[in-house]
């Protein structure tokens, strides 16, 4: 499942949306390079769900868990970013709260499927990385230049960007099977606000979810 999204407002409604969809024990692992959107997103999503905070990429403190303020599931909110493996992202014993919350790893394809069989994976991509042939992979990010990612992080936070983004949904497991269909219903009733886009998958984000 594909959408173009033309602003930040309709980043915001999507979000919106996908959260009337959650649960507790949803798992969301999230995919896109730096500066694509992921914790604007996440933002959005914790706003609708009602959680307390401020929501900001966690990277140096790894996990931020966002209560509730209406006595619905928390918000867990992690950046695998600087995890280098899975044994790492297993010492944060996110599991003690999966059940309870609704996780949100960002960064996390590759290692937060360990959590879960149950997830949807999001891969979020500026339409101009698509037109630059993707020249930016996620998984060639390095750690070597902090202020540059600082820079790309705080461009996040600020959401003053009204660029195009492709957003592509990869539900896994049985809890997703009827779900997404859903989801793909609710969009269509916001016909004008969200599109559903029908890309042939050729311009591929990259990080992909579907050989996982």
């Amino acid at each position: 499942m594909k959408l173009q999204l033309t602003s930040l407002d309709q980043m915001r409604t999507f979000a919106e949306l996908l959260a009337g969809h959650l649960r507790a024990g949803d798992l969301l692992i999230l995919s896109g390079n730096l500066g694509a959107g992921k914790t604007t997103f996440t933002q959005s999503l914790g706003r609708a769900l009602g959680v307390a905070g401020r929501i900001t990429s966690p990277t140096f403190v790894i996990a931020r868990e966002h209560p509730s303020l209406h006595e619905g599931p928390a918000l867990v909110h992690v950046d695998a970013y600087r995890l280098s493996g899975a044994e790492e992202l297993g010492d944060l014993d996110l599991d003690s709260e999966l059940e309870e919350s609704i996780t949100v790893v960002e960064w996390g394809a590759g290692l937060a499927e360990q959590l879960s069989s149950d997830y949807l994976g999001l891969t979020i991509t500026p339409m101009f990385d698509l037109a630059a042939d993707g020249s930016g992979a996620e998984g060639d990010a390095t750690a070597d230049d902090d202020a540059d990612e600082a820079a790309e992080k705080a461009a996040e936070d600020d959401a003053d960007e009204d660029e195009r983004r492709l957003v592509e949904l990869h539900g896994h497991g049985s809890s997703w099977d009827a779900r997404l269909q859903r989801v793909r219903d609710s969009l269509r009733t916001l016909a004008g606000a969200i599109e559903v886009s029908e890309f042939d998958g050729s311009d591929r984000s990259a990080d992909e979810e579907d050989n996982q």
